[in-house]
């Protein structure tokens, strides 16, 4: 690249959230990128970012964020309700759109923003970054090279947050309508991998179910009423005709933090995390052919290098964050398409919204 990217990102905090965690390192560690401006919800909160972090352009609208000509690139990191309107003034003003997960509130935001996106010719990325893990690309390549076989069936189970307590910034995913809880995080995180490696589901059956319909509040003690379901249960046909069961769960403490298994004609593989967050949390490989036991199988120098100024943050939040960022910027100097956009964040919230109608009807559904 001659000039490195300018990045304006909408919702920092100068002592917490996603943007401090993943996007800031990440885009810090980059060469090919440079954050230009910073935006909040006060002009003090804009203020005290921009000297936590060393930007010197911040705002409390983000009208004028959106506006910089020296920004290319707009990140949107704030909570999913106001996704749609910060994104749509991003892409108005012709600006590239990295969004962070959900995409939207609903499947009705996410087409949306996805029409807004393509009428504007502009580039956008959406946060589901588990794809960029080099683990997932390892199992990419070792199906591609017949490691199981054809695949027969893939299971995945996980465990979402604590299910008894909640801090109070995340305290608005116990709302269904905010459109960021246990089935659209965990479980959209960890099925777009399943569907990237494995491919779409054809049909499925769901069951979701509210367990825990009082959650406190960490630092206050407060009980709230939840009403998003914290038990997400799927059972459905691939295109490739596999079948594919999933299980995403809150609990308290124990049991499997995510476990991903994929079984063929000729083999097994076993993924594996502490948590169904495989965006965030590192990825662990297995495998056996054949009758043999499982075996650890390390992941290949090439895929974990393939950022070599990325790797002081291997194994943090900020590390596949890092490498989506990356593989953006090449895709815009070579033209190609590797990192998913909001037409792949269509897709997602498609078999979400899929989830949603048959847990409803109790009938199998298409997706």
């Amino acid at each position: 690249m001659t000039s490195a990217l300018g990045v304006g990102i909408i919702g920092v905090s100068p002592v917490r959230g996603w943007a401090a965690i993943a996007h800031i390192p990440a885009l810090r560690a980059l060469p090919n990128y440079e954050i230009r401006a910073l935006s909040a919800h006060s002009a003090g909160s804009a203020r005290a970012a921009g000297e936590v972090f060393g930007v010197t352009e911040v705002f409390s609208d983000h009208e004028l964020l959106v506006s910089q000509p020296d920004i290319d690139v707009v990140a949107v990191t704030v909570k999913v309700p106001h996704h749609r309107e910060l994104v749509s003034a991003a892409l108005s003003a012709g600006k590239a759109v990295y969004c962070e997960w959900p995409l939207g509130r609903d499947l009705d935001d996410a087409r949306a923003m996805a029409a807004l996106a393509a009428e504007q010719g502009v580039r956008t990325v959406v946060g589901l970054q588990a794809r960029q893990a080099p683990a997932i690309e390892f199992v990419q390549e070792l199906l591609s090279d017949g490691y199981v076989g054809e695949v027969l069936s893939t299971t995945m189970v996980g465990l979402s947050v604590r299910g008894d307590v909640v801090v109070q910034p995340n305290a608005y995913m116990l709302d269904q309508t905010n459109g960021a809880n246990v089935l659209t995080v965990a479980v959209g995180h960890s099925l777009d991998i399943l569907n990237y490696v494995l491919g779409e589901f054809a049909d499925l059956s769901a069951v979701s179910a509210l367990r825990r319909p009082q959650i406190t509040i960490e630092e206050t003690g407060e009980q709230m009423v939840k009403t998003a379901a914290d038990q997400i249960a799927v059972i459905g046909t691939l295109t490739s005709g596999a079948t594919a069961s999933v299980h995403v769960r809150e609990a308290v403490a124990g049991g499997t933090g995510f476990l991903w298994e994929i079984n063929g004609t000729d083999g097994t593989l076993r993924i594996t995390a502490d948590e169904a967050q495989p965006q965030i949390f590192p990825l662990t490989v297995a495998g056996a052919r054949g009758r043999n036991e499982l075996d650890d199988l390390a992941v290949p120098a090439a895929l974990t290098q393939r950022w070599p100024a990325l790797s002081s943050l291997e194994g943090a939040p900020a590390y596949n964050v890092g490498r989506a960022y990356a593989a953006f910027a090449a895709d815009i100097d070579n033209g190609t398409h590797t990192v998913p956009d909001f037409a792949d964040a269509v897709r997602r919230h498609e078999v979400i919204a899929a989830i949603e109608r048959s847990a409803a009807s109790g009938e199998r559904v298409k997706a």
